[in-house]
């Protein structure tokens, strides 16, 4: 998947008569026998496309059925490259901005992707005690302003007519950086806060039946084995946070999974996963090269009180 540095990426339309033919899908193709797939990456760039690999990262792994065949598709994030991309096998190209993918028609096994697109690579977490509006507010400002796109507002215990007020300020704060919040809170209460979308606790999860919000808000998921992995894809969670990957303060009983175990849960997931628990920004290229969409952290994001901005430790 090629993408510019305005941030748009690629399209090409697939050719009528062929496999979901007529719809947009990201430039690829198969892997031959005996091929990794990182040659095959750069061959089939250059046949389709004209074009010389330079630089490129994992991205996400999506295995799909189609009532006909099963697909599985491993797509990198290709930001440097030689050339000008062009049809060489006469595909119609198009690059669109992400938060426009949804004017193009794409097959099924592609949503995944577009999420893991449009999802940033760092999800930070607001510290659960942390109950005063002034300092939340504060910290969370100062994190905004070191890059967070992806919020998720945790306070358990917090009365909820507290947790609504501060909801609020929080999301016009997030949108005034061009941020997304999400409510670990009940889904009704998004609308009314302003939020982006909802973030599913373990017991919420397991008492979901269906999405709780419409397509066009976020809905994330907090998983800790395969189980709760299936169900965040049964009611359609865009993405979940898989933890802990490795011993945190947070959680000081829990067994960690490691990244061995991390990476083969992820490698039976549809959807994008960040890893959670004891990793830190030094650690997101570990994180990519085992499968996740990026770090979720508490301590390894915050900037504010009370973690000082120096203390990366989850």
């Amino acid at each position: 998947m090629l993408r510019d540095r305005s941030g748009r990426v690629l399209l090409a339309r697939r050719p009528a008569g062929t496999h979901q033919g007529g719809l947009w899908e990201f430039p690829g193709g198969k892997v031959e026998p005996g091929e990794s797939p990182v040659r095959a990456l750069g061959r089939e760039l250059q046949e389709e496309l004209g074009i010389h690999l330079l630089r490129h990262r994992p991205l996400i792994r999506i295995t799909h059925a189609y009532p006909d065949r099963r697909v599985l598709l491993d797509v990198h994030l290709v930001d440097r490259w030689e050339g000008n991309p062009r049809g060489l096998e006469g595909q119609p190209l198009t690059w669109v901005a992400p938060e426009r993918l949804a004017d193009h028609p794409m097959p099924a096994a592609d949503a995944p992707i577009v999420d893991a697109i449009r999802l940033p690579d760092r999800c930070l977490v607001t510290p659960p005690d942390l109950h005063d509006p002034a300092r939340l507010l504060d910290g969370l400002q100062r994190s905004l302003q070191h890059g967070i796109r992806l919020v998720q507002l945790r306070l358990p215990g917090l009365e909820s007519g507290a947790y609504r007020a501060l909801a609020r300020r929080a999301a016009a704060l997030c949108h005034a950086h061009d941020a997304r919040l999400l409510l670990n809170a009940p889904a009704e209460w998004v609308g009314p806060c302003g939020a982006d979308g909802v973030h599913l606790n373990a017991g919420r999860l397991r008492a979901c039946r269906e999405r709780p919000l419409p397509t066009g808000m976020w809905v994330g998921a907090s998983c800790h084995d395969a189980a709760e992995l299936r169900l965040a894809e049964a009611i359609d969670a865009d993405f979940a946070l898989l933890s802990p990957v490795q011993p945190t303060a947070s959680h000081p009983h829990a067994r960690p999974l490691g990244w061995e175990r991390f990476s083969a849960l992820v490698e039976q997931a549809s959807l994008p996963v960040y890893a959670l628990g004891g990793v830190t920004p030094e650690q997101m290229e570990t994180a990519w090269l085992h499968g996740a969409q990026g770090i979720a952290a508490i301590r390894g994001l915050w900037m504010g009180w009370p973690y000082p901005a120096a203390n990366r430790a989850e």
